[in-house]
């Protein structure tokens, strides 16, 4: 069932019937449920101040929605994006469930925007915060351990603080991580990653007197937040000198982008990841792409300086 917050934002009969759908038949987190109910109550909100049934919703009433969102001025070409997929997937599942004859949002187009391309720490800068914790501390072997979980497999955040002690295998030095969807898949891990899980699980763990079933744990025992995972690695960046923001999934993408430099195929790297589709791994092609054009310019002796 949906948590009471999910249910107090989406207020609809519809979207409280599509929301369950996405929860039981989709398998999404609760986080992804609350930003598609906080869409939704955006959308139903501009209905109630209008008195407008959402029986009655067209294509026109969509495109006044997106011109009065416009107009406010708080919302981003990616969170109108945002919002128009989720009332994309309310329609349809309405259609499927034949409250309309006519899905009045299938002729509804994205705005567009430029993709800006991922930020990614140079080989040097990984090395440097991957040495920066301490290892003959309880806390700074956990951090080292997660951040060469990080780069090792390019993770995301909420997978890495999801894992737990047996969907490790030190026999094959692989995990079984569960991504979006709750969508299950086979990552390798190389040997030193691999070694500094098997000692955590064995040795060090354990002093963090443990109050769940999750691998890495808080002081208290219990499993890290996202947050807490993001601060942990924006504090080792400051300690290796990099000012620039780092988060977790800087470590994904400097994964991915080092993978392709050194040779791998992009199918490859897309299996890795996660990525149901190939189009989200293509940016890293770009990336590429962009720093062979550097080296052009900086090295040819035609280039202009």
């Amino acid at each position: 069932m949906l948590s009471g917050e999910s249910a107090e934002i989406a207020a609809h009969p519809v979207a409280d019937h599509y929301l369950e759908h996405l929860l039981t038949e989709k398998g999404l987190s609760e986080n992804t449920l609350l930003a598609y109910a906080s869409d939704l109550s955006d959308f139903f909100s501009f209905l109630a101040d209008r008195c407008f049934p959402l029986e009655d919703v067209t294509e026109e009433t969509l495109l006044q929605y997106i011109k009065a969102t416009q107009q406010q001025g708080n919302s981003g070409r990616r969170t109108l994006a945002r919002r128009l997929s989720a009332l994309r997937g309310l329609f349809a599942f309405a259609c499927d469930q034949k409250c309309f004859m006519e899905n009045p949002s299938r002729f509804l187009e994205n705005p567009k925007f430029l993709r800006t391309l991922p930020e990614v720490l140079t080989k040097a800068e990984m090395t440097a915060v991957l040495a920066a914790p301490n290892l003959s501390e309880k806390l700074g072997f956990r951090d080292r351990t997660m951040m060469e979980l990080l780069y090792a497999s390019g993770l995301r955040a909420s997978e890495v603080i999801s894992i737990k002690p047996l969907d490790f295998d030190p026999a094959t030095n692989r995990i079984r991580v569960f991504g979006k969807g709750a969508k299950e898949r086979i990552v390798p891990v190389h040997a030193e990653a691999a070694a500094l899980l098997n000692d955590y699980i064995t040795q060090w763990r354990a002093l963090f007197s443990p109050k769940c079933n999750l691998l890495f744990l808080n002081r208290s025992g219990k499993g890290l937040s996202r947050v807490a995972l993001w601060n942990i690695v924006r504090r080792y960046a400051l300690q290796a000198g990099i000012v620039r923001p780092i988060s977790p999934h800087t470590f994904r993408h400097s994964f991915a982008t080092h993978l392709l430099d050194g040779g791998a195929d992009l199918r490859v790297v897309q299996t890795l990841l996660g990525h149901a589709d190939i189009s989200a791994t293509e940016i890293y092609t770009h990336i590429q792409a962009g720093r062979l054009m550097e080296i052009h310019r900086a090295h040819h002796p035609r280039s202009e300086k």
